[in-house]
């Protein structure tokens, strides 16, 4: 166990050549090589081993069998001996399953540099819902007291759950399918229903960015086409209270954002609800048609051309932000918007629900779950420092959410002063309406408001661009490392083919109805499916594949074991939290309701049957696993729990211990 690579064993021929054939074990083969390349990454000796170097590339992981032929480290046909020099020839005698690991070993690709990495994660985790829905969530929740349950729950919760993720895509160098072979085999539902769950959720995500792209289109105008009432899509409840006359806001008057919003983008007047679409808007679809081009063609080519693409995406909406905040804090009123956001409301710190709002946000916001952290990571470099990175990317989350309320209510403050109302009364739009109503009419009435108006859109798309490139990402690696016999060579066929899945899953988001399609998927498709989903990855790995045993592999990565209050989190209090929130949401579902539309009863069996049909991957994988399994029903179930492959940067029965 502590014999090091440079030194040789004495060898024999294996006794039982079947048994090493069925095992997996190296057998050596010139035809296809693993070379261990010697570059700046290298292997850190345990203290009892300083004087013996030992070089590895990029964290590329050793094969190693599960079971040796005879305790001794002998291969069929072969001398298992550790050569001095830094190249082995290596393969394994277990068919397809062995190929497909060399494969992995030999082909995986790594980010360029640290920093690509680094801003794929921001930008897949800073996406739109941190602009319009943690200043939403904040001031409905208690305003600056809400800030306690949100960092308790960010600390104990969302923090542990991503740097976890971070680490098994590290350590295992796989996808959300494949790395359960290595994990906890009867578990690989999992890495199924999270692909359904990231397809659900492009079929609608995508579609909020074609809003976003019409707005910017439609903003190169000397004058904006939602400031006045005089359009073919207005109706005479149409009040412009910015206009020069003097003009009185009543009950059923509408500004001509609202009516640009809802009349002429979404046009959800020709549509009668869920049970009547209308037809399919064309504008929208050549929008989004555009958006999933410029998509394919950022992540075709994988993590190199992606991870140069996020150097604009990532960056592109804190520039931004910056000029939107200082020029929010410049606006008439703004003060009466940041009081309204951080006045502190003790006694909802009392109210359940407010734990669970927070508990909710740092779930979705840092997003363990998709598959996506898990593909990521499984590109950088063995002893990447991936507990910075977890701190570092999860803390400027939620320094972006926090900053995003102070762009948004000093607007919402500036609206409140010019139509003399309280700030309650203008922030009652949530979701998207907040960004596409309140916040593009505030644009619409500033000076230089055409120039706000195309840099605020283009900093939506950018925003969520990202984020689409990390969801597709998850399920691109999640099925190219499951299958690589087929898809290896071929992931700009797949990534089309993807693309095209997604575009057609889009189609009942483009409808006249679209917007209560997406509201729908928002609220059921993903949010109680992924928490189960996370649930059940924790408790896999916690307590199946054991804590300690991911504790050791995080120790040969990092060269140091994860503390107590890392474990605890692990084993308990972060299933207690998603267990927490998702018994919350089950046992009270949202009431939808949509502009003047309340989403009938039959819409929740369908929501619900929409999350489930993602979900059930999970048991449906679990019978056929046992099923398929040889032996007693006890043999095929400590069959199913345990891995079928090590990740172990040993190579044979050679371990390399990492400090």
């Amino acid at each position: 166990e502590t014999e090091p690579l440079t030194s040789k064993k004495d060898v024999s021929d294996c006794n039982e050549g079947e048994d090493c054939k069925e095992n997996g074990l190296l057998v050596r083969n010139p035809k296809s090589a693993l070379r261990l390349v010697e570059d700046g990454n290298k292997v850190h000796p345990s203290q009892g081993d300083k004087g013996e170097a030992a070089q590895i590339s990029n964290g590329y992981s050793g094969v190693q069998s599960s079971v040796p032929c005879n305790g001794m480290g002998e291969v069929e046909g072969a001398q298992c001996t550790a050569p001095a020099a830094t190249t082995t020839s290596t393969s394994t005698a277990c068919g397809a399953e062995g190929q497909q690991q060399l494969m992995e070993l030999e082909d995986r690709e790594t980010w360029s540099k640290k920093i690509d990495f680094l801003l794929s994660v921001i930008g897949y985790a800073v996406d739109l819902g941190n602009v319009w829905r943690f200043p939403y969530i904040c001031y409905q929740n208690g305003g600056g007291a809400f800030l306690i349950p949100y960092t308790i729950m960010a600390i104990f919760g969302g923090i542990p759950l991503f740097y976890m993720e971070l680490a098994l895509g590290q350590y295992h160098r796989n996808g959300c399918i494949s790395i359960w072979r290595k994990i906890c085999p009867i578990f690989k539902g999992i890495g199924f229903a999270i692909c359904i769950i990231d397809l659900y959720v492009a079929s609608y995500y995508n579609t909020i960015m074609a809003w976003a792209f019409y707005y910017l289109i439609s903003s190169f105008t000397a004058e904006l086409p939602w400031t006045t009432c005089t359009n073919a899509w207005n109706t005479g409840n149409c009040t412009n209270y910015f206009s020069k006359d003097n003009v009185s806001w009543s009950l059923h008057s509408i500004s001509p954002a609202e009516e640009f919003y809802t009349r002429q983008v979404l046009q959800v007047h020709r549509s009668n609800g869920l049970d009547d679409l209308g037809g399919i808007s064309w504008q929208l679809t050549l929008c989004l048609l555009l958006i999933f081009t410029i998509v394919y063609f950022s992540i075709w080519k994988g993590v190199k051309t992606s991870g140069k693409v996020v150097w604009v995406t990532a960056t592109f909406p804190y520039i931004i932000l910056f000029i939107l905040l200082v020029r929010g804090a410049t606006l008439p009123g703004a003060w009466r918007g940041v009081l309204y956001y951080l006045k502190p409301d003790w006694q909802k710190l009392l109210a359940t629900e407010v734990w669970v709002d927070a508990a909710a946000q740092i779930f979705f916001s840092l997003g363990p779950g998709f598959g996506v952290l898990l593909a990521y990571a499984s590109y950088n470099k063995f002893h990447n420092n991936c507990y910075q990175d977890a701190l570092v990317t999860s803390t400027v989350n939620s320094v972006t959410s926090f900053v995003s309320g102070f762009v948004i209510f000093t607007v919402l403050g500036y609206m409140a002063e010019m139509r003399n109302e309280d700030v309650s009364e203008v922030a009652k739009d949530t979701g998207p309406s907040l960004l596409f109503i309140t916040y593009a009419e505030a644009i619409a009435n500033m000076p230089a408001s055409t120039f706000f108006a195309i840099i605020f859109f283009l900093m939506l798309l950018t925003l969520g661009l990202d984020s689409t490139f990390a969801g597709l990402e998850g399920v691109i690696t999640g099925v190219l490392d499951e299958f690589p016999h087929v898809w290896s060579k071929r992931r700009e066929l797949f990534v089309l083919i993807l693309i095209i899945i997604c575009f057609l899953g889009s189609l009942a988001t483009l409808t006249f109805g679209g917007a209560f399609v997406v509201k729908l998927f928002e609220e059921y498709a993903t949010g109680p499916a992924v928490l189960t989903v996370v649930f059940l990855e924790a408790v896999a790995v916690s307590w199946f594949y054991g804590i300690t045993q991911f504790c050791n592999d995080v120790k040969e990565m990092l060269g140091f074991t994860p503390g107590w209050y890392w474990r605890v989190c692990w084993v308990a209090i972060s299933p207690v939290f998603l267990l927490f929130v998702t018994c919350s949401f089950l046992s009270n579902p949202p009431e939808l309701r949509l502009f003047d539309y309340d989403y009938p009863y039959w819409t929740t069996v369908v929501g619900y049957c929409i999350g489930t049909s993602s979900v059930i991957c999970i048991p449906i994988y679990m019978v056929y696993r046992l099923v398929s399994t040889p032996g007693t029903l006890k043999e095929r179930i400590l069959k199913s729990i345990s891995p079928e492959t090590a990740t172990e940067i040993p190579f044979g029965d050679i371990r390399m211990d990492v400090v």
